[in-house]
């Protein structure tokens, strides 16, 4: 049987078990669509990303998530479609969420539009505890595992963009779905998916011809945990390479470095060193990988106009 890290056992012990925050991302500026179904279709193309992310490598049980989003604008730029799949592992528990984006853009004025978007879908949610090391034998609360129904929700957002600023909030989840369960002995509750609501904001900033300084934030706020704000600053060179450090507050430092091919492609890569689970005494840090391709363009006039986010 697998062995599992302390932190783990505690959670699957827990006669209650709330859902942690949603999933974290260092490069959740490159992930909006996860939070923000308003997002779908403003990069006037049809966007496709994928994201990998190990935390804390060679902790036991540590989360290990991927992503993947896709979206486009349909023939009226007004309407905005996308799909988000995600998979999040820890310990022996496992979450497979599967969503649709639609969003409506609104032309405030020649520079700016005003997203409003709707996201809908649902979560599956498992915990292989059969396959856990336990101390006690015969342990009816670890004797099989356990898996829900398919768990409907649906979520809405607002985004506000420009060529070169944006700002958005969203609820990506507003029911707050229990899985309920008696194969535990004294709880009622195993999983309890929790309202999350996000706060997103970044620009653009010429310094010269050569250089530009893209700074982006992000707040994650939740009912049982304290606020949490993802502070990052970049800087682009040449629009070719991308160099920048992140701040997660109570949790985490990170550097990221990101590269372009072409008008289509853009790869990053990151590292967090945590200052919680210490990087360097209990782990080896948190690495991300991600890729980003526009496949289509509506004109070849778009080409032209550099879309930032």
């Amino acid at each position: 049987m697998k062995k599992i890290s302390i932190l783990a056992l505690i959670v699957i012990l827990s006669k209650t078990i709330s859902a942690q925050q949603d999933a974290m991302f260092t490069h959740y500026m490159y992930n909006t669509l996860g939070v923000n179904p308003a997002y779908a279709g403003s990069r006037e193309a049809l966007a496709v990303t994928a994201l990998h992310r190990s935390q804390w490598l060679g902790f036991p049980g540590a989360p290990v998530t991927q992503t993947f989003t896709a979206h486009t604008p349909m023939k009226s730029d007004k309407i905005g479609l996308g799909l988000s799949v995600i998979n999040d592992k820890i310990g022996p528990m496992q979450t497979a969420s599967v969503y649709a984006d639609f969003a409506y853009h609104l032309k405030l004025n020649s520079k700016s539009k005003l997203s409003l978007g709707v996201k809908a879908g649902g979560n599956l949610f498992n915990a292989t505890l059969a396959d856990l090391q336990v101390t006690q034998s015969n342990d009816v609360a670890f004797a099989s595992n356990l898996q829900s129904r398919f768990l409907p929700n649906f979520g809405f957002g607002a985004y506000y963009y420009t060529q070169r600023f944006y700002a958005g909030l969203s609820i990506p989840k507003l029911l707050e779905n229990r899985f309920e369960t008696n194969q535990i002995s004294g709880s009622a509750n195993l999983f309890w998916e929790k309202r999350h609501y996000f706060v997103i904001a970044g620009t653009m900033i010429d310094i010269n011809e050569t250089f530009q300084f893209k700074p982006t934030a992000l707040v994650k706020i939740t009912n049982g945990s304290p606020a949490q704000a993802d502070l990052t600053a970049q800087f682009v060179y040449n629009k070719k390479f991308a160099l920048g450090a992140m701040y997660r507050t109570n949790s985490a430092v990170g550097a990221l470095l990101g590269f372009f091919l072409g008008e289509q492609l853009y790869g990053g890569y990151s590292f967090d060193w945590s200052t919680v689970n210490k990087t360097g005494r209990y782990n080896s840090g948190t690495h991300e990988i991600m890729l980003r391709y526009d496949f289509i363009y509506r004109d070849k006039a778009k080409i032209k106009s550099p879309r930032y986010f």
